[in-house]
């Protein structure tokens, strides 16, 4: 019989989506309020997977991952997504978002999504919140899954969890033997 171990230790991180680098800029002295100092920020790229969010947020839309570097007790994710959607809504304009804030966490060996939709490979984590594993490190390169969003695929987005990654082992913040 197997016996329960500690939830796996991760850092949280959030992948913002928004029209004018003034919000992100706000929205970070929040963010960083939550879940500790910035151990990293991905450079500000251009992104167009889709149009859903430019009647809401404004174009051209931009996206930046944000690593943090407070360690997380990976059950958890449910209650940072609740974070997240009220700074969220801090944020709002005429009942539109001005940023979306996507949240997940990042360990050695995975990348971890936080969302409120339900769907056939997604976890019910409780609160409402769904998890989804998005990335597996593997090979020495992070592996997506036939599910994984399109933008997570993208050799560009790729570059920046390799290089959280190395930041992450680098500081030892998080140990996994096995990778």
């Amino acid at each position: 019989m197997g016996k329960p171990r500690q939830p796996e230790k991760a850092v949280v991180f959030i992948a913002a989506l928004f029209a004018r680098q003034e919000i992100l800029d706000d929205a970070l002295r929040v963010l960083g309020d939550q879940f500790g100092n910035i151990l990293y920020k991905s450079p500000t790229l251009p992104w167009d997977s889709t149009s859903f969010y430019c009647r809401e947020l404004g174009t051209p839309i931009y996206r930046s991952f944000i690593f943090f570097d407070k360690i997380i007790d990976s059950s958890t994710l449910a209650e940072t997504k609740i974070i997240t959607n009220e700074i969220e809504n801090s944020f709002l304009k005429d009942k539109n978002r001005q940023i979306n804030l996507d949240p997940g966490y990042m360990t050695l060996a995975k990348i971890v999504l936080a969302s409120t939709k339900n769907y056939s490979h997604r976890i019910n984590i409780g609160q409402g919140i769904y998890a989804e594993l998005t990335l597996l490190y593997r090979n020495n390169q992070f592996n997506p899954l036939p599910y994984t969003y399109n933008d997570y695929k993208d050799e560009k987005f790729l570059t920046v969890f390799r290089e959280a990654r190395k930041i992450l082992k680098s500081a030892n913040l998080l140990f996994f033997d096995r990778v």
